[in-house]
């Protein structure tokens, strides 16, 4: 079983800076490529950014230069540090991760969502 578990959204004003992280754990043999979805109301799920195993990075054009991905891949972690956060980066966002298990082989995982709140 593997689980993916997110942290750090809160509300915060424009302007300010938030530090997601997500944890990956069970019976994990190698994570592949990982990614921060979000999910305002009314929208459909976007990719924010994307990191794969070499450390190679993506990120959606609304983001550049104002988030950055990262992972440790000692301790299955993702984190995407946020900053001059505005308002349309309102939303629930998720992690999401490509795992290789033994019993499983290569599957797609993702956390239950972390809140982000962008506001005065």
């Amino acid at each position: 079983q593997v689980q993916l578990v997110e942290s750090g959204g809160g509300l915060v004003q424009p302007g300010g800076s938030l530090r997601l992280s997500c944890a990956a754990s069970g019976s994990i043999f190698v994570i592949k490529d990982m990614h921060w979805y979000r999910q305002a109301p009314g929208n459909q799920r976007e990719l924010v950014a994307a990191i794969n195993s070499d450390g190679i990075t993506n990120y959606v054009d609304s983001v550049k230069g104002r988030f950055t991905i990262s992972r440790d891949n000692a301790k299955n972690t993702v984190n995407l540090q946020m900053n001059s956060l505005k308002p349309e980066d309102t939303a629930v966002y998720y992690c999401n991760a490509d795992i290789i298990t033994a019993a499983w082989g290569r599957r797609t995982y993702w956390g239950q969502g972390t809140q982000v709140t962008v506001a005065s």
